[in-house]
Parts: structure tokens; C-alpha cells; sequence
């Protein structure tokens, strides 16, 4: 069942209380955006609910405060670059909660902002009257925040229950629609590219993921694992010794879909610009960084041949020149595929930036750990929580 868009809304004379994810890094004191790239990702919404006559209340997460106000993880600079963008002046509030915020109520044509949720305990507990003093605030609930959609939270589950009509956000709805379209009916052959460090932070995804893909690449540290349950030697790398058992019960299941590096650039010592080597079997003192030239050529070519790619996670110590090559040829390759690819948040998003190709992928998702989720079948409560669109 899709799920109610706020394209469906009614919008004319009312305030809307749209959930986004402002959750920008700051630089030092938390006065300065050192990107601002998430709050770009919400103004399509905002100016949608703006067009439409509408009053606008906007709130988010900044941070870990943990329950405590924090002068450094304030939104006002949020504030400040979101009225900048718009063109408009946006209003910051004092708090997102209480007797002040009560008395806000935007006009048609007006942003206010809310100070950072967590700054109350209350809004990650998921607590009742909480999430009644939000929904207290307007008229009709948004989410557009797919960053934090894996969170039970006041502000993106709690508050549903107290307003008439709950809808995604169109950051959402395209979330929503190229994630499914990967994972429910993708065009074949169909390749997943996985990385990471490790092999338990991504079970859940191989698990679902081995039953969409063709063909699954792995690649990054927690390869090395999945290389050890095949008895090859690791040397040094990074293994995730109580994993190897579930690696090899993975190989199995997957029936030969899983694709396993061939060559690795080992260095002795993990350190910017250390000697390093492209070998075929790790020596017992060398640690694995990167995949090694005939791998990112194997990889590559299975991903021309792709129509359609999942890419979660970097081919190594990418942050690391120079053990950035593996991820920044794939991802070329992945650019010039011409293949339908959705690319999970994190630091696969930053390994595209890098690579200078973010504008030949269909879609770069912007929520790290939800989309992990997603992929992994589970079910995200920030959009379970949506109202259904009707039959």
C-alpha cells in the first residue's frame, strides 16, 4: 500500500509540521554548516507546502545532546543558511515544546523552526505527551526526515497518532520509490555492491539482499572475513573471528552469488601514503586495504553488464590515499554502466563525491543507517507510521 504523499494533501490556510533531517555537521563551538547539503535536500518539500498556502513548521534532531540543551548543537545556525536558501526570512524558535511555542502559529507563507527535539529526553523515549504538544502545533503531519525514518521517536511515529493526516514528504516518496524499485522489481541483471568493515553490521542485508541480486560483490574489511571461512589467508586484515561460522553459512545460502575480492594492496602498517603492493595471497604480516587492479577489472566488468545496482559501502580504507582506488574505480564504473543505481548514505555517498560522479547516480540515499534497513527488509517505523494512501 503506498503510502499518503503530501502531494495529497490539502494544504490551502493550514500549518503543516514537517519532520526534516537538519542533521548538518558544524564546525568547531557549533556555530559554522560545513555542508549544507541535507538542508538542500528538504527545500524541494518546504517550498511545495509554501506554494501551497501553507503556514510551516519545521523540526529536527541535531546531534547527540542527550536530553540536555546544548548551546553547540543549536539549529539557529541551521536557521540562518535555510533563509539564505529559501529567500525568505525563517523564524527560530526558543524550544520545540511549551508555552512559546504554543503562541507560534506561522501564516500562510511563513517558516518557523523549531530548537533541536533532542533536547528533550522525551523525544527519543517516543513519550505520549510529548509527541501531543508537537502535534499541538499544527494542522497536518509531513515526514520528510528519511534519515532518521528507522527511528520510533516522538517526532516521527508518536506525533501520527494526534493529527488527522500523516503523509511522506517528496524527499521521502523518492526515497521510498527507487529503494523499492531496486528491491522489489529490479531490472536484471541485478548486482549489489557491499562494504564496510564489518560482516555483523550488514548480515541482515546480505540475507535479504541474496534473494533480490544476481550477483553479489563484496569488498572493504568484512570481505576478509567471508575470505577466512574459505580457508585463504588474511594475514593481518581485519576478521571478525566469531563471524566466520555465519560467513560461511552465508556463502552456502547464497549459492555462488557472492563475489569475493582476488587480489587485495596490503601494507604492513596502516598509515597515509605507507609502501603498499598489490598481492594474490596476504603474507601473514600484511593487512589488506584495498581491493586489489584485477578485482576492481572483475568487478567492473560484472558491473557493465548490470541494469540495475545497490551500492552500500566502500572497497577499503577509501578516507586513506592512496587506498581510495578500488572504491573510486568502481564508482565510476557504476557511473558509466547507464544501469538504474541507488546508492546507500555514508560513506558510500562520500565515496561518489569523491570520485566526482554523484550526478550520473540515479539516486544517493540520504539516510546511512535507514537505508541499511531498508535493504535489509526490515521495516522502518518513521514510514510504517505514515498514513496509507486510499485504494
Amino acid at each position: 500500500m503506498q503510502k499518503l504523499s503530501i502531494r495529497d494533501l490539502d494544504l490551502k490556510g493550514k500549518t503543516v509540521f514537517i519532520r526534516v533531517d537538519f542533521n548538518v555537521p558544524l564546525g568547531q563551538g557549533g556555530k559554522e554548516i560545513r555542508s549544507d547539503q541535507r538542508i538542500r535536500a528538504s527545500l524541494p518539500t518546504i517550498q511545495y507546502a509554501l506554494e501551497q498556502g501553507a503556514g510551516v513548521i519545521l523540526a529536527s534532531h541535531l546531534g547527540r545532546p542527550k536530553g540536555k540543551r546544548n548551546s553547540e548543537m543549536s539549529l539557529a545556525p541551521v536557521a540562518a543558511r535555510l533563509s539564505e536558501l529559501l529567500g525568505r526570512p525563517v523564524k527560530m524558535a526558543g524550544d520545540c515544546v511549551g508555552a512559546e511555542c504554543q503562541a507560534i502559529r506561522p501564516k500562510p507563507g511563513e517558516v518557523v523552526l523549531l530548537e533541536n527535539l533532542r533536547f528533550h529526553p522525551q523525544e527519543e523515549a517516543n513519550d505520549a505527551e510529548f509527541s501531543r504538544q508537537l502535534a499541538g502545533l499544527a494542522d497536518v503531519y509531513v515526514n520528510d526526515a528519511f534519515g532518521a525514518a528507522h527511528r520510533a521517536h516522538a517526532s516521527t511515529v508518536g506525533i501520527v497518532s494526534h493529527l488527522p493526516q500523516a503523509a511522506a514528504g517528496l524527499l521521502m516518496d523518492r526515497e521510498l520509490e527507487w529503494l523499492s524499485r531496486v528491491t522489489q522489481n529490479p531490472e536484471r541483471p541485478c548486482v549489489a555492491l557491499l562494504g564496510g568493515a564489518k560482516v555483523s553490521d550488514k548480515i541482515e542485508v546480505i540475507q535479504n539482499l541474496i534473494k533480490v541480486v544476481d550477483q553479489l560483490l563484496i569488498g572493504g574489511a568484512m570481505a576478509y572475513t567471508f575470505l577466512r571461512a574459505r580457508n585463504e589467508s588474511t594475514g593481518k586484515s581485519l576478521v571478525e573471528e566469531d563471524k566466520i561460522g555465519l560467513a560461511r553459512q552465508l556463502l552456502e545460502a547464497a549459492g555462488g552469488k557472492i563475489v569475493l575480492p582476488v587480489d587485495h594492496v596490503v601494507v604492513r602498517e596502516v598509515k597515509p601514503g605507507a609502501a603498499h603492493e598489490a598481492v594474490s595471497e596476504i603474507a601473514p604480516d600484511q593487512i589488506a586495504v584495498d581491493i586489489g587492479p584485477k578485482t576492481i577489472e572483475r568487478y567492473a566488468e560484472i558491473i557493465r553488464q548490470a541494469k540495475t545496482i545497490i551500492w552500500n559501502g566502500p572497497m577499503g580504507i577509501f578516507e586513506m590515499p592512496p587506498f581510495e582506488k578500488g572504491t573510486v574505480e568502481l564508482a565510476k564504473a557504476v557511473a558509466d554502466s547507464g544501469a538504474i543505481s541507488v546508492v546507500g548514505g555514508g560513506d558510500s555517498e562520500k565515496a561518489i563525491q569523491s570520485a566526482g560522479v554523484a550526478d550520473k547516480i540515479t539516486h544517493v540515499s540520504t539516510g546511512g543507517g535507514a537505508s541499511l534497513e531498508f535493504l535489509a527488509g526490515l521495516e522502518l517505523p518513521g514510514v510504517a507510521a505514515l498514513h496509507d494512501r486510499a485504494a
